[in-house]
């Protein structure tokens, strides 16, 4: 069985989306003084490779909690983006042919290669996907988005003003949930992969920190129960 890595090591001063908590992990009890090690975690909900719930931006959205799991567990569609650029917006129209035949049950993740720049300024001007292509995935039927960037949307600098969360609000709107940040995509280098995505059992909040792995030799009916 072969196994890859799609998540980002979660380390103290990682990238994170602006404003969000800082991420710091400290040693807060040694072997030497204590008898045994224990770290402490300082970190929000959506810091490294994480699966944002509908209720990160829908008013009274399922939470965390609210998931079912199995929707986490099952075949992926990896759609290739490599020429996608700073700041460009990826239209339904670039990768509709990517998309034949998705449907209930697929993950759809999108590649582009961004993932390179993660500890660097440039990984804020990531390209971003046309709500378009997020309505054409509710439409049939698809409950899981990823990207290897810090944001489906566009993520506004410093200085411009914010003009909302467009994939964002059609897709948790829709009860469906989205995975960032991932990594190593280009590592699936087989068809139809099974894809991996476990949250922390938090309870009702927005979202948690993932471990995304893909598989290969496992069925693409892997499913669990709750």
């Amino acid at each position: 069985m072969r196994v890859v890595d799609l998540s980002h090591q979660i380390s103290t001063g990682m990238p994170v989306f602006p404003g969000d908590p800082a991420v710091r992990i400290r040693e807060a009890a040694s072997i030497e003084a204590h008898g045994f090690r224990v770290c402490e975690l300082h970190l929000g909900s959506h810091s490294g490779t994480h699966l944002d719930a509908p209720s990160h931006t829908v008013p009274a959205g399922p939470t965390l909690d609210q998931l079912t799991l199995g929707q986490l567990i099952g075949e992926a569609r990896v759609v290739r983006v490599p020429d996608a650029s700073a700041l460009s917006v990826i239209s339904l129209d670039t990768v509709r042919d990517q998309l034949d035949g998705v449907g209930p049950n697929t993950m759809v993740l999108f590649d582009t290669g961004w993932s390179q720049y993660f500890g660097e300024d440039e990984y804020y001007r990531h390209p971003s996907l046309d709500v378009g292509i997020a309505h054409f995935l509710i439409e049939h039927g698809v409950t899981v988005l990823g990207v290897d960037t810090l944001n489906p949307d566009h993520t506004p600098a410093a200085d411009e003003e914010f003009v909302g969360l467009p994939v964002h609000d059609a897709f948790l709107g829709a009860g469906n949930v989205i995975i960032e940040n991932l990594t190593n995509l280009a590592a699936i280098d087989w068809p139809r992969p099974t894809v991996i995505a476990l949250p922390l059992s938090l309870g009702a909040v927005d979202g948690s920190p993932v471990r995304v792995v893909a598989v290969q030799g496992l069925s693409s009916h892997t499913s669990a129960s709750q």
